[in-house]
């Protein structure tokens, strides 16, 4: 559904999609047709390769994306202007942006997005991925504790299930946008993961946690060649639980 021939639906919301690109391996085809179809105003992305970021970036000409041939590739693009900052972390830095309502017509107020790519537990050797996660963790905790009440959304990889400690110490402090949907839906949050393109998925290790912000639509949407498939979400200004 592309929004863009319904202004008004637009009005007070946001649509972020986040997807790891499995270090480049999605289909950039596939992935820019994704964006326009879903008439996406912020992409947060993860694992990304040069290609990918360069069909991103014609459609969503703003923001940064920061491409590598690794796995570390990361950015945020935006419809409309937007600052893209680095929050340091261990192994891999989130990106951060704040956009504002004089930049964005369709919002009331200003929003902070945090793209996060955490450490997966089974690297080798697996005490250093250990060792990174929870440096990672305690890096966004911190970032997240200096200014609590701050309406944002922290999105991507966080390569934790529901009951890993990762996901949990973020849940306690901010609105899990999948658990919130399920609850107005009556449908069980969707799993993201699985072990490669076209597999069944086995783990719901993508997420979306709010501050501040209520969820109109949660979707989890397959991109062709990933392991991951992709989080949508409409998101408003309040009310969450967490305002």
């Amino acid at each position: 559904m592309d929004r863009r021939a319904n202004p008004d639906e637009k009005r007070g919301h946001l649509r972020v999609l986040s997807t790891n690109l499995w270090r480049g391996r999605a289909n950039r085809e596939a992935l820019g047709r994704k964006i326009e179809e879903l008439g996406v105003d912020v992409i947060a992305v993860q694992e990304l390769s040069a290609g990918q970021a360069g069909v991103i970036s014609e459609l969503l000409p703003h923001g940064k994306l920061e491409p590598t041939p690794d796995c570390a590739g990361m950015g945020i693009a935006l419809r409309h202007p937007g600052n893209v900052e680095r929050l340091p972390m261990r192994h891999r830095d989130a990106r951060v942006v704040e956009l504002l309502p004089g930049e964005w017509p369709d919002l009331p107020d200003r929003i902070e997005l945090v793209n996060v790519h955490i450490q997966a537990p089974h690297c080798f050797p697996q005490w250093r991925s250990l060792a990174r996660r929870r440096e990672q963790l305690r890096a966004l905790k911190a970032y997240l504790e200096a200014v609590p009440r701050r309406r944002r959304v922290v999105i991507g990889d966080f390569n934790a299930t529901p009951i890993w400690p990762v996901y949990r110490a973020l849940a306690s402090r901010l609105d899990d946008a999948a658990k919130l949907h399920a609850e107005l839906t009556g449908r069980r949050p969707a799993r993201t993961w699985g072990p490669w393109h076209g597999a069944p998925r086995l783990l719901r290790i993508d997420h979306a946690f709010l501050c501040g912000l209520g969820v109109d639509r949660f979707e989890v949407v397959a991109l062709a060649g990933s392991d991951h498939s992709g989080i949508l979400i409409d998101l408003r200004i309040g009310p969450g639980r967490r305002a």
